[in-house]
């Protein structure tokens, strides 16, 4: 690591990086072509591909839909998601394309899609056809609602999954709209979970005598399983859960409370010993035998009354006066950050959570760290995102095709480089 810093336009400072092209990693030797478009896909190859697999982009003319998300122009989804890959651009509308890619089939361990189900199998690419080629190829397939089921042809984007899901209902105040979140959940949790099926499919095709198999990947369950065990309360209660904005339907105090100087920070007392340790701190400590806040339950049914006298306590200091303050009696509190005071954070910065790596476009681009932090086996970031094709040849050499006959592919539209398509 080379400890310089680039300061970003708000004026922080991230340790600077080089690629560690020379880095391996627990996956080296896996092999994925990776045909998804859009969020799901692109995280859950960029976590195998930080730990070492090699991941193969296989693009459109038109390049990964990630391409054209773009801030002033520059496309930061791209290279944030597709560090660590290969591109490889064939147009598969064409039966010459379809023929290469399945010529690669064998060489692979995973194969990643997320085409609406039955797209696949139209294209001449359903798992029949890849498992015959190759029966330990994993075949992981993302889609909204999972390949069977009454919902199974919708389009399967998260907006309506995080919606459907039972997220929305629950996220938001009481008396307001529900919300839907302003990211890519449905499609996040998809590729963290997606990542682990991956490897648990993985280890059973490498055992003796294993064999490759479909992962039906769809936005909904994951999302749907990390909500928690709202059925079985509904069944027990016959009650919705409402929305309860920052505040929690299981411990009291926690909300997000504003300080005198309009910053906010976010204070949880999930535990009785923190909720004591809360009404020390804020000169209170009546309140642990006030029968109205002695128990969780009792923080609870008077929780608004609760939410006053604390959060009365923390409208008359500052952030940079209450934090410390709050700190030196272990209460669990923190400013609620927004991401240029994340860049400026010195534990951000000293674990390097978040660093600068060299960027044609921008000179230097930050970055998240590789997550999990693995102590003998660590991944890394070892290349930037590809430019579109810009591996076709050495990857299609693989297969038989040489110069000659590459020059031919490209002049016919089978497969692109960089440059002779939309980007």
């Amino acid at each position: 690591m080379t400890d310089l810093s680039a300061s970003d336009p708000m004026g922080s400072a991230l340790h600077r990086h080089e690629y560690d092209a020379e880095a391996s990693g627990p996956l080296a030797g896996v092999r994925i072509l990776d045909l998804s478009r859009l969020f799901a896909g692109n995280v859950l190859t960029q976590m195998l591909g930080d730990f070492g697999a090699e991941v193969i982009k296989v693009e459109p003319p038109t390049g990964d839909t990630l391409r054209g998300w773009k801030v002033k122009g520059v496309s930061t989804h791209w290279k944030i998601y597709a560090r660590n890959k290969k591109s490889l651009c064939l147009d598969l509308r064409n039966a010459r394309a379809k023929a290469l890619l399945l010529d690669l089939v064998p060489t692979a361990d995973v194969l990643v899609e997320s085409f609406r189900p039955g797209v696949m199998e139209q294209m001449g690419l359903g798992p029949e056809i890849l498992l015959a080629r190759n029966p330990k190829l994993v075949v992981v397939r993302i889609s909204g609602w999972g390949q069977e089921g009454p919902y199974h042809q919708r389009p399967g984007f998260g907006t309506v999954i995080e919606g459907m899901s039972g997220f929305a209902a629950i996220n938001g105040f009481a008396d307001r709209e529900p919300v839907l979140p302003p990211m890519y959940l449905a499609d996040g949790v998809a590729g963290v979970y997606g990542a682990s099926a991956t490897m648990i499919a993985l280890r059973e095709a490498e055992r003796e005598g294993g064999a490759g198999q479909i992962v039906d990947l769809p936005l909904y369950d994951p999302l749907f399983a990390l909500l928690g065990p709202q059925a079985a309360n509904y069944r027990l209660t016959g009650m919705l859960r409402p929305r309860t904005g920052s505040r929690s339907s299981n411990s009291a105090p926690r909300n997000a409370y504003r300080c005198k100087d309009g910053k906010y920070v976010g204070l949880s007392g999930s535990t009785q010993s923190m909720a004591e340790r809360i009404f020390r701190a804020i000169g209170r400590p009546d309140l642990i035998e006030d029968p109205r806040f002695r128990t969780n339950a009792d923080r609870l049914k008077n929780v608004e009354v609760l939410d006053e006298v604390i959060g009365t306590f923390i409208a008359e200091r500052d952030l940079a006066e209450l934090v410390p303050l709050m700190e030196a009696a272990e209460v669990t509190v923190g400013p609620i950050y927004d991401i240029d005071q994340i860049m400026a954070d010195p534990h951000v910065i000293d674990r390097e959570i978040l660093a600068d790596y060299p960027d044609v476009e921008l000179g230097a681009l930050p970055m998240h760290h590789v997550v999990p932090r693995l102590e003998a086996t660590p991944g890394s970031i070892r290349s930037p995102a590809p430019s579109l094709g810009q591996h076709n040849r050495d990857l299609l050499a693989e297969v038989g095709i040489d110069e000659a006959a590459y020059a031919e592919l490209v002049s016919s539209g089978v497969a692109v480089e960089d440059g002779a398509c939309v980007r």
